[in-house]
């Protein structure tokens, strides 16, 4: 067969690819049997936005002298070369700011275990929605489905969990998972999982801790390695998945998974976390990866928005100096139960805290030191109550609105108060509480204890005098 004149009646960047067919449906080889100049051109000049491992191309050379050794462009070449079908993929892959759009064609007649088809691509400097809709109308049908119900939720949490679980039944898998990754503060999340009810395979919850965000930020460089995506399906797959990762690979097999896929999920270039699922049907491969390219694509614009605004939610509500509630969110909070938005008829229990001496340590000291000494008045706080009940009312107030605590439980944490604050040097507060039987008559409880916090506050300078003189840098250095 001359392949060379094959490639040559393609105007397209187009190369013969052979594929060495083994027993058990497995392959070995697989080579570059010839390209057009077009293709050799893509290889030898790389357009902008892609690079190559080799720029000399070599007839007969494994596809891996060219480029990092992708399972998915393996997978498409074996099931095309070998299983005689025709294939159609359109994919960013991560190593290369480009839209690959490629075409798998069979040949025939095979040499004995050669087996040969041919790859044909377009490179797109930014992506093409007609290539990306370019999907049979189940699948297309499956992912609008997908769109819409995200984008009409006003409960994303709730319906991103029914469709993980559409995602787990399209794979025909045992566990469907999103986990979200935060590089700031080194830490993970599962938003949102499905299993089957016949699965042995336990929640990603049990396996999230401290350790885990080192497994999955390798995920990027070590396993997706320069694909879009990972898809392991087989045996043969998962033995490149241990000797690219070796750590993850035994976290898989030993939590019962068989084969896996693994998508990115990224919002304006950012990594979000990552979609996969573990023990799908290996035999809809194909389809799995259209519909996941696709899926992923919404779900990673969607999810980027809810952080987007959840970031903004906490932007608005968040103290930006002690982390705790700020005055805004407090008056939210009153007027709920003021209006009777909350139900009624449960007791709420205000403490006022305010800091004594705040004042002299910014004109003697510093106003870095006095912003140190109200984070450790906030901390103090945290160490006690929820964030969700900490409010900081004023520049040194703060304010605690706790519903359900009883007058006894209130003077309790007050003396809490008073205790915990001597681990922090210059923390002294002025403390007044009060608690009401009905939660409308919460701001008859915020004025009763901001009387009773003024009251305690003349009483500690009362009995304090020398806590009016001026302080010494050196006094306060380690507050």
């Amino acid at each position: 067969m001359d392949f060379q004149a094959i490639c040559d009646g393609f105007a397209a960047m187009t190369c013969v690819v052979s594929v060495e067919k083994l027993e058990g449906g497995r392959y070995g080889k697989i080579r570059l049997v010839a390209g057009n100049k077009a293709y050799i051109a893509s290889v030898e000049q790389p357009v902008p936005g892609t690079t190559m491992l080799n720029n000399t191309f070599i007839p007969n050379s494994e596809y891996t002298d060219y480029i990092t050794r992708d399972l998915n462009f393996e997978d498409y070449c074996y099931r095309s070369a070998v299983l005689k079908k025709c294939l159609h993929s359109y994919v960013h892959p991560d190593r290369m700011n480009v839209w690959f759009n490629m075409t798998f064609l069979p040949l025939e007649p095979d040499d004995g275990n050669i087996c040969y088809c041919t790859y044909t691509m377009e490179i797109n400097a930014e992506a093409d929605t007609e290539n990306m809709s370019d999907i049979s109308g189940e699948l297309a049908s499956k992912v609008l489905q997908t769109g819409l119900k995200l984008r009409g939720s006003t409960d994303i949490k709730s319906t991103l969990k029914e469709v993980i679980e559409d995602i787990r039944h399209i794979c025909d898998a045992e566990i469907c998972c999103v986990l979200l990754m935060d590089k700031k503060t080194e830490s993970c999340e599962v938003l949102s999982e499905a299993l089957s009810d016949d699965t042995e395979l336990v929640s990603m919850e049990e396996y999230i801790d401290e350790s885990f965000y080192a497994i999955a930020d390798s995920w990027e460089q070590t396993v997706i390695a320069g694909s879009n995506c990972l898809i392991a399906k087989n045996e043969q797959d998962m033995e490149v998945v241990k000797e690219r990762n070796p750590i993850w690979y035994d976290s898989i097999t030993s939590a019962g998974g068989k084969n896996i896929v693994l998508f990115p999920l990224r919002f304006q270039g950012e990594l979000l976390g990552y979609i996969w699922v573990i023990n799908f049907n290996a035999e809809d491969t194909v389809k799995i990866k259209e519909t996941l390219e696709l899926t992923t694509f919404i779900l990673g614009s969607e999810i980027g928005s809810y952080l987007l605004i959840d970031r903004l939610r906490i932007l608005s509500s968040r103290d930006m100096l002690t982390g705790v509630m700020n005055r805004n969110e407090m008056n939210n909070f009153v007027d709920s139960m003021d209006t009777g938005e909350e139900e009624d008829g449960e007791c709420v229990a205000v403490i006022f805290a305010d800091l004594n001496g705040l004042k002299t340590v910014n004109d003697e000291v510093g106003h870095d030191a006095g912003d140190e000494l109200i984070r450790n008045a906030a901390a103090t706080l945290l160490e006690i109550f929820d964030l969700s009940s900490i409010f900081r009312a004023g520049g040194d107030e703060f304010a605690v609105i706790v519903k359900g605590m009883k007058e006894e439980e209130m003077k309790g944490r007050i003396e809490e108060i008073r205790e915990r604050s001597e681990k922090y040097k210059g923390v002294s507060f002025s403390l007044g509480g009060c608690v009401v039987e009905n939660s409308r008559d919460v701001r008859t409880a915020l004025r009763i204890a901001d009387e009773r916090m003024y009251q305690d506050k003349k009483e500690y300078y009362d009995s304090h005098p020398d806590a009016k003189r001026r302080l010494s840098r050196e006094e306060f250095v380690d507050v």
